[in-house]
C-alpha cells in the first residue's frame, strides 16, 4: 500500500480550520497517473482541498444546509472512504480519501488504489483501506500521546518532528510494518512469550473493572414528494460504536449481530482494522448489485482486539421496505394565503415511543407571517412570524391511529420581508422531520447481551443499547411539483 498525499488538520466546528501539516509523494502521484491514464485527477491545492474535506465531513461552517453531492438520497457513504467532487481546475472525483478525527483533530489521507482506469473496486476488496486507516491510527497516536493536549506544546512539537518521523515509516509514500507509539523507537515490553507487537489500534493497558458497551445507531434519510411522477427515496445507514474497557495487552472481544427472521441482510459492510477475522461472505453484500434472496443474513460475528477509546466497529445500509413515516404535504395559494394542509402517518412497524418528534415548516420569500389560522390534531404548534416558520412538536407519541394531521391558513401581511431561499419559489415548500426513537433500529439490527463474548480473567458488565434518529428527512409540497408538469 501506498500513499499519494497526506493532511493534518486542525479545527473548531470548520472555524478556523487550517492544515498543520500536508505532504505529497511525487513517486506514488506518479504511478498513479499511469495508472489511471486518462481518467486521473490530480490531487488539489491543500485550500482547496481542506474546504471540500470539511464540507463532505458537514464541518464546514456554511449556511447552507443541503449540499446535493453529499446530502441527497441517491449518494450513499461509504464512510471512512469519502469521495470529494473537484469543480475546476482537474475536474474529477478523488477517491477514496480517508479520514479520522478526535477532539478537534482531523488526519486525512489518499491511498494509491491498484485498479484499471474507470473502474472502482469494492471497498471489501481493498487492502489499501485498511492499511490506510492503520496508519492514520498509528500517526494519530503518535501525535496525540495520553497525557498531552491538543493545542498544547506537546502536539507542536511533534508536529515538528513528523519529516524525520516519516522518513522512518513512510519513506517513499509506503508506510512499513513500524508501530507509531507515543515516542519513536521504544521497544515493545517484553512478556513471558518474548516480544509482543503493540497494534497500531491498541495504545496502552486498561486497569479496573472490566465493562463492554455496545451501541447500533441507524441514521434514515428520506426525500418525499407525494407525487407519482417522481419516485420517494428513503435509506438506512448503521453504525455499532464500541467502547471497551478490559484489562489485558491483547483482550479478544466478539460482538454478534442479529436480524429478525424477516429482516433485510446488511450491506455494505465496513469493519475498524481492529477486527481480526470475517467471513468474506459478510463483506460481499453491496446495495449497488441487484439482490437475489442469496445474500448472507447473520447472524454477523465481529471478533476483534479493541482499542481504549470508544470507536466504530462497523458500519452497514440496510434496504427497508417503507421510511418510518408517511407524509403529505399540500399547499394552496388564494392572493397572499396559503391553505396548509399535512398529514404524518407511522408506520406500524414502528416502535410509537419518542424521544422527540418535531416537523419545521418553514416559508421563503414571502412577506412576514401576519394572521396564523392552523389547528394540529395532535401536539403543539409554535410560530415563528420573524422566521416564517412553523414547529410542530408531536411529542413522545403518535395517537391510537398512528396519524396526524394540520389544517389551517396563513397570511403573510408582516411589515418586513421574510427569510429568502433561491430553491423554494412559488409553491415549492418542504416540511423537515426531526425524530429520534430509542431502543429501536429500523432494519432490526440489534446486539443481545449474552451475544457479547469476552475472553477475560474478570467477568465483564455488559451494556447493550441501539436507536433510531433521521438526518435530512424531508416531505416536500406535492402541488408545487403538480403545477410543473
Amino acid at each position: 500500500m501506498s500513499l499519494r498525499a497526506l493532511w493534518i488538520i486542525s479545527h473548531e466546528k470548520g472555524e478556523h480550520a487550517s492544515i498543520r501539516f500536508s505532504r505529497r509523494f511525487a513517486t506514488v502521484e506518479l504511478r498513479a497517473k499511469r495508472l489511471s491514464g486518462s481518467s486521473y485527477v490530480a490531487v488539489p491545492e491543500d485550500d482547496c482541498f481542506l474546504q471540500l474535506l470539511l464540507t463532505e465531513l458537514g464541518l464546514s461552517g456554511s449556511k447552507q444546509a443541503f449540499v446535493a453531492q453529499r446530502d441527497d438520497c441517491l449518494y450513499r457513504p461509504r464512510s471512512p472512504a469519502l469521495e470529494l467532487h473537484i469543480t475546476a481546475p482537474g475536474k474529477g472525483t478523488l477517491w477514496p480519501v480517508l479520514a479520522i478525527s478526535q477532539a478537534h483533530l482531523t488526519l486525512a489521507c489518499l491511498p494509491l488504489v491498484d485498479a484499471s482506469p474507470g473502474q472502482r473496486p469494492p471497498l471489501s476488496s481493498l487492502l489499501s483501506e485498511s492499511q490506510g486507516l492503520s496508519f492514520l491510527a498509528g500517526l494519530q497516536t503518535f501525535l496525540l500521546a495520553p497525557g498531552s493536549k491538543q493545542d498544547g506544546e506537546g502536539l507542536v512539537s511533534r508536529l515538528a518532528l513528523l519529516p524525520s518521523v516519516l522518513l522512518q515509516v513512510c519513506p517513499l509514500g509506503t508506510p512499513l510494518e513500524l508501530p507509531l507509539t507515543g515516542t519513536l523507537a521504544m521497544p515493545s515490553p517484553l512478556t513471558s512469550a518474548g516480544i509482543q507487537k503493540q497494534p497500531a489500534w491498541r495504545t496502552g493497558l486498561y486497569r479496573g473493572r472490566a465493562v463492554v458497551n455496545v451501541s447500533v445507531v441507524e441514521t434514515v434519510r428520506s426525500m418525499q414528494y407525494g407525487n407519482r411522477s417522481r419516485q420517494d427515496l428513503w435509506d438506512v445507514y448503521g453504525t455499532v460504536a464500541c467502547k471497551c474497557e478490559v484489562e489485558g495487552v491483547l483482550p479478544n472481544v466478539t460482538v454478534t449481530l442479529s436480524l429478525p427472521p424477516n429482516g433485510s441482510p446488511l450491506q455494505d459492510i465496513l469493519v475498524h482494522p481492529c477486527v481480526t477475522s470475517l467471513d468474506s461472505s459478510v463483506l460481499t453484500a453491496s446495495s449497488v448489485e441487484h439482490w437475489d434472496g442469496s445474500a448472507f443474513s447473520g447472524p454477523y460475528k465481529f471478533p476483534f482486539s479493541p482499542p481504549l477509546e470508544p470507536f466504530i466497529l462497523c458500519s452497514y445500509t440496510s434496504q427497508v421496505p417503507v421510511p418510518p413515516i408517511l407524509g403529505s404535504y399540500q399547499l394552496k395559494e388564494e392572493e397572499s394565503q396559503l391553505h396548509v394542509s399535512v398529514v404524518l402517518k407511522l408506520h406500524e412497524s414502528v416502535k410509537n415511543s419518542f424521544e422527540y418528534c418535531e416537523a419545521h415548516l418553514p416559508f421563503y420569500n414571502r412577506d412576514q407571517m401576519g394572521v396564523v389560522e392552523v389547528k394540529v390534531s395532535s401536539g403543539q404548534l409554535d410560530v415563528s412570524k420573524e422566521k416564517n416558520l412553523l414547529v410542530w412538536a408531536l411529542g413522545q407519541k403518535f395517537p391510537k391511529t398512528r396519524e396526524v394531521t394540520m389544517e389551517g391558513k396563513i397570511l403573510f401581511s408582516g411589515p418586513e420581508p421574510g427569510p429568502s431561499e433561491p430553491l423554494c419559489t412559488g409553491l415549492t415548500a418542504y416540511i423537515k422531520l426531526y425524530f429520534k426513537v430509542p431502543d429501536t433500529t429500523l432494519s432490526g439490527c440489534s446486539v443481545d447481551q449474552h451475544s457479547v463474548q469476552v475472553y477475560s480473567s474478570a467477568k465483564p458488565r455488559i451494556v447493550t443499547s441501539r436507536e433510531l434518529h433521521s438526518k435530512d428527512y424531508w416531505i416536500w409540497n406535492s402541488t408545487a411539483f403538480h403545477s410543473l408538469l
